[in-house]
């Protein structure tokens, strides 16, 4: 996709109008919904300002167990040994954290992601879960199902993409009025 996007639309631009061609869009009704597509990127590597919170007080509730642990004259000097290392790697999460912060401050959207930078975090249907990935809008003509227009976005809701996508569906169509069907998600 991002090596190929200019030539992917084309594809599709191509089929959209051998479909007008061959009179597959005879109605002037779609239905526009969005989808939610997994990222390459992990959720742990997705970050916000509540999830460097979240993680700054794990790391410190650790740390402070492992100087307690330290303390304790019970530990033989390997196991001594091992949790100074244990607490030296939280020490450098903690400055990665801060590196994140920073630049998480600078972004729009106050979101990062480090593997794939476009993508976001965005709720699913579950209950409290969700990916992080992008959110792809198609509309499909009403008889064969067949996609007249999409766009990827990475925005996680679909509210302000019911006319962007009416309008491409439209013009793909090339039709003066259009009926579109969308789901509630698309409420304003």
């Amino acid at each position: 996709r991002k090596d190929n996007g200019p030539a992917i639309c084309k594809v599709c631009s191509q089929f959209v109008q051998l479909c007008r061609q061959l009179k597959l869009f005879s109605a002037a009704i779609v239905a526009i919904d969005g989808s939610k597509f997994k990222a390459v990127n992990n959720r742990d590597r997705n970050y916000t300002a509540n999830k460097i919170a979240r993680r700054r007080e794990q790391i410190e509730t650790s740390i402070a167990r492992y100087l307690a642990a330290l303390e304790s004259a019970d530990f033989a000097e390997a196991k001594t040994a091992r949790l100074k290392d244990k607490i030296e790697r939280l020490k450098a999460q903690m400055v990665q954290l801060d590196a994140i912060e920073i630049q998480l401050a600078a972004t729009p959207d106050q979101q990062i992601s480090l593997t794939d930078p476009d993508a976001r975090s965005m709720a699913t249907s579950g209950r409290g879960s969700g990916i992080v990935g992008y959110n792809v809008q198609t509309a499909v003509d009403s008889q064969h199902h067949l996609i007249i227009a999409h766009e990827v976005t990475n925005q996680g809701h679909d509210r302000s993409q019911l006319a962007n996508m009416s309008k491409q569906a439209k013009s793909a169509l090339g039709h003066t009025t259009l009926t579109v069907v969308a789901d509630r998600g698309y409420y304003s």
